[in-house]
């Protein structure tokens, strides 16, 4: 086991001294017990980081469950996409995985996206991802419209 030389840390705290005391303690920061003068860079590095706008991340990981599959699929896109995008992308990459159960349509207009399979809502397709607040979502197919209106049709007999 090595250890660090002394000449490093005598280095660093003889670097420290060589600057003007005005420099070395600039501005008062607030400590446990009331104001304590500290090293005006590391004052404004704090501000630095407050003052920074949020950071939106390059790419999302959603993870996206069909319905009466056995696994999500994972789907990597851009914040600014929106979640007609992540339907298509999800239904790319279930049917280029060749996952089961096949889906009878691969139309995406034919699908809804939802928080979770409890969920009755669907989502807006032209809702930007980054603003959903989730990462992972359920896909169900969209209630047809020959059950509404064969429901509708009057039988003979």
């Amino acid at each position: 086991m090595t250890s660090r030389s002394p000449f490093t840390f005598r280095h660093v705290i003889e670097s420290r001294h060589r600057l003007p005391t005005s420099e070395r303690y600039s501005d008062p920061v607030r400590g446990r017990g009331g104001l304590v003068p500290a090293p005006g860079n590391i004052i404004s590095a704090k501000q630095e980081n407050e003052s920074s706008s949020k950071k939106v991340p390059a790419k999302l990981l959603l993870k996206v469950n069909i319905e009466s599959s056995l696994g999500p699929v994972h789907v990597i896109l851009s914040p600014e996409n929106t979640v007609k995008d992540l339907v298509k992308s999800a239904i790319d990459i279930y049917v280029r995985e060749r996952r089961r159960p096949l889906l009878k349509q691969i139309d995406s207009d034919r699908f809804e996206l939802h928080y979770s399979q409890f969920s009755l809502e669907s989502l807006k397709p032209e809702e930007k991802l980054i603003n959903l607040g989730s990462r992972n979502f359920f896909l169900c197919s969209k209630p047809s419209s020959a059950v509404n209106s064969s429901s509708t049709v009057d039988t003979k007999f």
